[in-house]
């Protein structure tokens, strides 16, 4: 690991040199490490200093005990990394590492350019959870109970079961989410029983370096087309449509109320742009803030805001409710917060979205759609399809 111990020392430099943060993503292993890369840093974490409880104190309280026991062992700069649920009550599968190697961020690595592995020529079965049919008739449902007044908003997720006729070869398909969206945000996390979550999120939750405070909320969604003009057409059409510009004011205005209190400024754009990944365009609002100086994590911030409108709905008691009510399966840690944080209170934590569960027999993949009063059934059902070509794509496989 030689390599890996120079991609240390270049990060921490400031320096770039080719191939120092594609050389972690080469040697990142399954089960054994974490993997977390975004648009300022590669971190490939081995091995577990000290793993965070699960107990009844508060998540930020546990995560701080953790990293200063890794301090007081001999751990200079110790950093926690890893997921958090949807439900922030069940367990979150975060660890201290007991080695965290650094590179810059894959964008700037000029080797992330070259092709990844193709995918094994893989016989996949797949599984709808519910059928389309039956997502349909929920976002209906949904629909309905909006126009009734008992809430603005609920984001409906369904799941699609992989199996195959070989294990799926989770480090090809970190491979292929990093190369394919090299300037978003790719994580591989091991979580219980063998099984692994990763994923290439779009969506940064907060992020906080220093006194500077970030967040980039995504709502309101339409699926790329391989044809230039159509694809043009989509995106302008896009940041143009009422129930989109509406799905997303309601994010935008929940985070702008949560951020407010613990920011000296906050600035908020007054319109959306556009984030495009491979696979969608997404209307998109960069929140700045400064923090007061010895203020809170960047971790007790995602934990204030999670879960947001984006992933939950509008007010959230009572969509958490309705998703309780029409969706069949456990979301466990799909729309949930993976990411990274140090003693010092620095990290950057993203919503967990675009991402699988990972084990021997198969893959679980998960996709929402955010329902307004105004949504379409099919069209959302259709929206989830294109979100599900992440993954589908990063293991060779189509609906």
């Amino acid at each position: 690991m030689t390599t890996v111990h120079q991609t240390l020392t270049t990060e921490e430099s400031g320096a770039d040199v080719v191939g120092t943060a594609t050389a972690l993503l080469d040697a990142y292993r399954p089960a054994t490490d974490r993997f977390f890369a975004s648009p300022t840093r590669t971190l490939l974490a081995r091995g577990v200093r000290a793993p965070v409880p699960h107990d009844a104190r508060p998540l930020t309280e546990r995560v701080q005990d953790a990293l200063t026991a890794a301090r007081a062992s001999g751990q200079p700069d110790p950093v926690v990394i890893g997921a958090i649920p949807f439900d922030q009550s069940a367990p979150a599968a975060l660890a201290v590492p007991e080695q965290l190697h650094r590179a810059p961020a894959l964008g700037r690595d000029p080797l992330i350019a070259l092709p990844a592995p193709q995918p094994a020529d893989t016989a996949w079965e797949m599984r709808p959870v519910p059928a389309p049919e039956q997502y349909e008739a929920a976002v209906a449902t949904a629909v309905g109970r909006i126009k009734a007044g008992e809430l603005g908003k609920v984001v409906l997720a369904r799941a699609l079961d992989l199996t195959g006729d070989r294990e799926p070869d989770v480090p090809g398909m970190l491979q292929r989410l990093a190369r394919r969206d090299a300037r978003g945000y790719t994580f591989a996390i091991p979580t219980n029983a063998g099984r692994t979550l990763l994923g290439a999120s779009p969506e940064l939750l907060v992020s906080r370096s220093g006194s500077a405070l970030v967040a980039n909320p995504l709502a309101g969604s339409t699926p790329r087309s391989g044809d230039l003009a159509e694809d043009v057409r989509r995106a302008a059409a896009l940041l143009e449509s009422p129930k989109d510009l509406h799905e997303h004011a309601l994010v935008v205005n929940a985070i702008r109320a949560t951020l407010a209190p613990y920011c000296t400024d906050l600035v908020v754009p007054e319109r959306p742009t556009l984030v495009k990944t491979a696979a969608m365009w997404h209307l998109s609002t960069t929140l700045t803030g400064t923090l007061p100086a010895q203020s809170v994590s960047a971790l007790e911030l995602a934990c204030a805001l999670h879960p947001t409108p984006a992933v939950c709905g509008e007010p959230t008691a009572r969509a958490r409710n309705v998703i309780g009510e029409l969706e069949p399966f456990d979301r466990g840690l799909y729309s949930g917060v993976v990411g990274w944080g140090d003693a010092d209170g620095d990290g950057e934590w993203v919503v967990t979205i675009r991402c699988a569960e990972a084990d021997r027999s198969g893959l679980r993949l998960f996709a929402g759609a955010g329902v307004v009063a105004s949504s379409d059934p099919v069209a959302e059902t259709a929206e989830t399809s294109a979100k599900f070509r992440t993954f589908l794509d990063a293991v060779g496989a189509q609906l």
